[in-house]
């Protein structure tokens, strides 16, 4: 068993909360087994008996006729024998016509706790929260962290993170033995599962365009770019004339669907959002090398966008930042400089700026790292992460600089 400790937390915390605990994510990213294994055990160590623990695996084919809402209601009311707390964990409900009535019926009752898994095809984030508005809380799971993925496999950490920047953190890689098998396993989920499930839920006939559009987003994970410069891609290199409108919506569908997200820029001194161009990351590097056969193995993106992965999993808001300092050229004239900053993050009260930088080997490339954060002008803390092992640093500038290894494998690395 991988702990998911995060996970298990967020549940223990939201126990008996009279809401509808609603566990979302990317498929195959261990939705289910945290809640039928892990969070299960952990109610039986509580001393919670298994016939207060109500476990129903909507894709089991014996389950079937629970799939009718009247059918599971029945079932779940013979099942609630006492006035002791029940826990009620429902896989897949989206296979159940009208399952927010049965959902909601529940509501009340003093002793039955409701936890659910959805498939995100067709049960995504904004349909959660219109389904069962200010009745539901949504948990939103990723795949393996690399402190997740380091406590399954064994080797150096050097070793172990190659492993994860290559096969990403999907909970089924670690028990694979091969890298034929992992590539293999990897390239046939991207394929049968999540291209299959978004073209059924979106009903979209131009698969081609599609296809073409995740290998643009693939080969350009943390650039710049918005419709146009798509459909301007499009029109060059694929001589095919798609509308701003189209290229939203496959993008929406893929943002929907959990497989990339989107990060939009935010102007540091002017505290607003910059409409576009924006940057997408994929939720899983190892199903984004699938989907280039493992060709662009760039490490200083994938680092990239591993660090943005493990900050959303924290649970922070992460956007792009972009600070605007007024400069003068070589010839004395004013104008405008725009440094950017890779991720700027708040959750609560708190923020922390974040540079990646693979290597920083001279001061050239340190001054480039520095400057944006020097330029920030406010008081929350500054972090370079380097991506290879090195002591924590504090500089003369206020900026802390911490190894890949100690921002991905403590968990207050932030805080260093």
């Amino acid at each position: 068993m991988i702990a998911r400790p995060a996970y298990l937390k967020r549940l223990i915390q939201l126990r008996h909360n009279h809401m509808i605990k609603i566990v979302t994510g990317i498929r195959r990213c261990g939705k289910s087994y945290l809640l039928f294994e892990i969070f299960a055990q952990w109610l039986q160590e509580q001393g919670i008996s298994n016939e207060h623990i109500i476990k129903i695996d909507l894709e089991n084919r014996r389950n079937h006729s629970l799939r009718d809402p009247d059918n599971l209601l029945a079932y779940i009311d013979t099942h609630v024998k006492d006035k002791d707390m029940h826990y009620v964990i429902i896989d897949e409900i989206q296979h159940v016509p009208e399952f927010e009535d049965v959902l909601n019926s529940y509501l009340k009752s003093p002793n039955v706790d409701l936890y659910v898994t959805g498939s995100n095809a067709r049960f995504l984030s904004k349909d959660v929260v219109t389904t069962f508005r200010g009745r539901g809380i949504t948990i939103e799971m990723y795949p393996l962290s690399f402190s997740e993925f380091h406590s399954a496999v064994t080797g150096t950490k050097e070793e172990i993170l190659r492993q994860y920047y290559i096969y990403g953190g999907m909970p089924q890689v670690p028990e694979l033995l091969t890298d034929e098998d992992k590539a293999e396993y990897l390239k046939d989920l991207f394929t049968e599962t999540y291209i299959r499930d978004i073209v059924e839920r979106y009903n979209f006939k131009d698969t081609e365009t599609l296809s073409r559009l995740l290998d643009i987003l693939s080969s350009s994970i943390g650039s710049l770019t918005n419709p146009t410069r798509l459909v301007n891609i499009f029109a060059s290199t694929e001589k095919i004339k798609l509308s701003n409108n189209t290229i939203t919506s496959y993008l929406d569908a893929l943002c929907d669907s959990f497989l990339v997200s989107k990060a939009q820029r935010y102007d540091v001194k002017g505290n607003r959002y910059i409409d576009t161009p924006y940057k997408f990351y994929f939720t899983d590097m190892g199903l984004r090398n699938a989907r280039l056969n493992f060709r662009q193995i760039d490490i200083s993106h994938i680092m990239e966008n591993v660090i943005y992965n493990e900050l959303r999993s924290r649970r922070y808001n992460v956007d792009v930042g972009v600070v605007r300092k007024e400069i003068r050229n070589t010839e004395g004239k004013r104008m405008e400089a725009r440094y950017e900053i890779d991720f700027v993050c708040n959750q609560g009260s708190r923020r922390y700026y974040i540079q990646s930088a693979l290597e920083m080997p001279d001061e050239a490339k340190i001054r480039q790292e520095e400057t944006s954060l020097r330029n920030v002008g406010d008081s929350f803390k500054k972090i370079i992460v380097l991506g290879h092992a090195t002591p924590v640093l504090h500089t003369a500038a206020g900026i802390t600089v911490i190894s890949i290894y100690d921002f991905l494998l403590s968990p207050n690395s932030l805080e260093l």
